[in-house]
């Protein structure tokens, strides 16, 4: 394995591949790209571009394999993102060559808070009501231009739910789907992706000061190595709490989110047959 510091201080649990396996990966998840498209008999991909890891590694994939007419990025703010958001998704559009677009999507989320005769003081409804109307507009763009959307979420949000049910995972393929967090980051700085953006503080830009790891209640390393070694993994809970050096109430977080989002893994269910 390539040397680096483990994922979890004080343990040997290192989830990165080698750069075998890396270049391997790359290769793999590029095809996968490629194939999708053609099997749609598409003529590219729309991507929405937060200008977070996970959008801008999908971003070079897509780039990479097919070149920077097959992409169409679209950037859309709202009145709760940073500057910075609009300013670092613009300077992965530009620095690919892609052609993109900027979509206010204020007034679209007004209008919905509007049509609700009660009136909406609720922000994790009117965070999902944006993520929402950004899933709306990426298909809007697709149809319109005989294209796919692709996703941008990862193996770590999939296993705990952290997507909005019909918003960002509203897509036709998640390429990084199969990637724990950490290895996006990898995956991402062999790409060439500007450091900056690998190391910037992940959010899902829902509500002002919003960010991942506050709102699920452990860091992304530790919540990787849970994944890993517990719920996809052989480890018992209690083997996990020695391996990682965490609290049973950290193992016992990850596993509530896991099994609270089973849900949002799923098709909608039916009644069973008669």
């Amino acid at each position: 394995m390539v040397e680096h510091e483990p994922l979890v201080e004080g343990t040997n649990v290192d989830l990165r591949f080698s750069e075998a396996e890396l270049a391997e990966r790359r290769e793999h998840i590029q095809a996968f790209i490629a194939d999708t498209i053609e099997a749609a008999g598409a003529d590219g991909a729309v991507l929405g571009l937060s200008g977070g890891i996970d959008s801008t590694t999908t971003a070079y994939l897509t780039v990479d394999a097919l070149g920077p007419e097959s992409l169409h990025g679209l950037l859309m703010p709202s009145s709760v993102n940073p500057d910075a958001d609009e300013t670092d998704a613009e300077r992965v559009a530009e620095e690919l060559g892609i052609q993109y677009d900027v979509i206010d999507i204020n007034p679209i989320v007004d209008q919905f808070a509007d049509a609700y005769p009660e009136g909406v003081d609720d922000r994790m409804a009117i965070g999902n009501v944006r993520v929402r109307t950004r899933a709306v507009l990426n298909y809007f763009v697709a149809n319109a231009e005989n294209r796919i959307v692709l996703g941008t979420g990862n193996r770590s949000e999939a296993a705990t739910g952290y997507f909005t049910k019909y918003g960002d995972q509203a897509v036709d393929c998640n390429p990084i789907g199969n990637l724990y967090k950490c290895q996006v980051r990898q995956l991402a700085r062999d790409l060439g992706v500007p450091d900056d953006l690998v190391t910037r503080t992940p959010t899902a830009a829902m509500w002002v000061g919003q960010t991942d790891e506050e709102e699920m209640g452990l860091g992304y390393d530790e919540l990787d190595a849970v994944l890993a070694l517990h719920v996809d993994g052989p480890l018992s809970k209690a083997a996990t709490v020695r391996t990682l050096g965490l609290p049973e109430s950290a193992i016992d977080r990850v596993v509530e989110l896991y099994e609270t989002s089973m849900h949002k893994r799923s098709m909608p269910p039916a009644p069973a047959p008669l």
